[in-house]
């Protein structure tokens, strides 16, 4: 295991004293600025697809590894060890459901399924059984786990590459915690909007106000950036969308934005392709991260429209994505193919590469070398 750097309350941290960063493409490409070649990191890019990862699992269940700091920098670190030199952002290996369980939700995570909450939400009278930040709730004492570990990531890090933070963003919490798990239909999160409309709000305002305290932690423990993840966004129709998803993740951004305005900030609402001018016009995200479900040109042509059409006229928004995970199933030539052929979509417009979901447990560790590396020759070839 990495020895890590040293523990510390997040509150207190002072961040001059971590390491300089040696690789600044991510950050420059989230801002917008130009960059020698796109970005590259993968969601889920620690995880069971690395035998040094299951490894540690023969030992520990998954949310002892979550909530262990040690355990977590180490698990952390293991892609950037592996894959030296061509990932270009560490993210924190956690999980969006340590909210719920900050919250006071129990939540397993079984193998074979997943996770589990053995006792959801089934009516809006279950509420009562979550913690209230209006009550004395300290998200950051709950959560003070991930803090360290991100402190201690950043030191191990050595400043090779950022790290990236994250949370779940509401509605996908919500359908967890209503769901009690995942779900082929989400009948029972999606009644809580049409039957209980006030209480649905009420509980997506208060997950939203945990989200948004989470992050501003996460940052002051060292994350030099933040991905929300709207992972069942495509279960909403747009409407839907507008009204149970949108509000929230706006307001997440505009509270992160007003802590810290130069914190890049990326949402992936996965297949929420419809709202891509929503996204852009009503929300502070800096990056908009693309599922495989859309074509990088499109993506390109409708979020430089929106953002020249915006009241505020954005100058630049990046783009994260998107090649379908499934395809590290292929042979190398045809992830080599295909990949040139994801970059060579989205032109000119800022980048960062990414799948346009997570690794997957059965992924052969070789297949995204070869995707990571078509990444750097194919964008650099492009730039010069």
């Amino acid at each position: 295991m990495t020895s890590t750097g040293p523990s510390s309350d997040s509150e207190n941290y002072d961040n001059t004293s971590f390491p300089a960063l040696k690789n600044d493409l991510y950050l420059r490409a989230a801002r917008g600025e130009a960059t020698e070649r796109a970005p590259v990191w993968c969601m889920r890019q620690a995880g069971r697809y690395l035998p040094e990862f299951r490894a540690i699992r023969v030992e520990h269940d998954f949310f002892r590894v979550c909530r262990t700091p040690a355990l977590a920098t180490e698990v952390t670190m293991q892609p950037i060890r592996r894959y030296d030199g061509l990932l270009d952002a560490a993210i924190i290996f956690s999980d969006i459901l340590v909210v719920p369980q900050a919250m006071g939700l129990v939540v397993e995570m079984v193998p074979g399924k997943g996770p589990h909450l053995p006792d959801p939400l089934h009516t809006p009278e279950d509420m009562q059984r979550l913690q209230d930040l209006r009550k004395g709730f300290s998200v950051d004492r709950e959560l003070d786990y991930v803090y360290k570990a991100i402190t201690n990531t950043r030191h191990a890090l050595a400043g090779c590459v950022p790290l990236l933070g994250f949370a779940g963003a509401p509605w996908t919490l919500m359908a967890y915690m209503v769901e009690g798990g995942g779900s082929k239909t989400f009948a029972l999160a999606k009644t809580w909007l049409f039957k209980y409309p006030a209480a649905a709000h009420e509980l997506l305002g208060r997950i939203s106000a945990v989200v948004a305290s989470f992050l501003v932690g996460q940052v002051r423990a060292g994350a030099q950036a933040l991905q929300l993840f709207e992972s069942w966004a495509g279960e909403l129709s747009p409407r839907d969308f507008a009204e149970f998803s949108l509000p929230y993740l706006a307001r997440i951004a505009s509270h992160v934005k007003s802590h810290y305005p130069d914190e890049p900030l990326t949402i992936f609402a996965k297949g929420a392709h419809y709202a891509l001018e929503q996204l852009v016009q009503e929300t502070a995200f800096d990056v908009i991260s693309l599922d495989w479900t859309i074509e990088p040109a499109v993506a390109c042509k409708r979020v430089a429209a929106a953002a020249s059409a915006g009241a505020t006229s954005r100058s630049s928004i990046t783009l994260q994505g998107n090649l379908d995970p499934t395809l590290l199933f292929a042979d190398p030539e045809t992830i080599r193919s295909r990949t040139a052929e994801m970059c060579r979509g989205f032109g000119n417009t800022p980048l960062i590469a990414n799948l346009g979901h997570g690794m997957m447990p059965t992924h052969d560790p070789e297949h995204l070398r070869v995707f990571l590396e078509t990444i750097h020759e194919t964008t650099r070839a492009m730039r010069k």
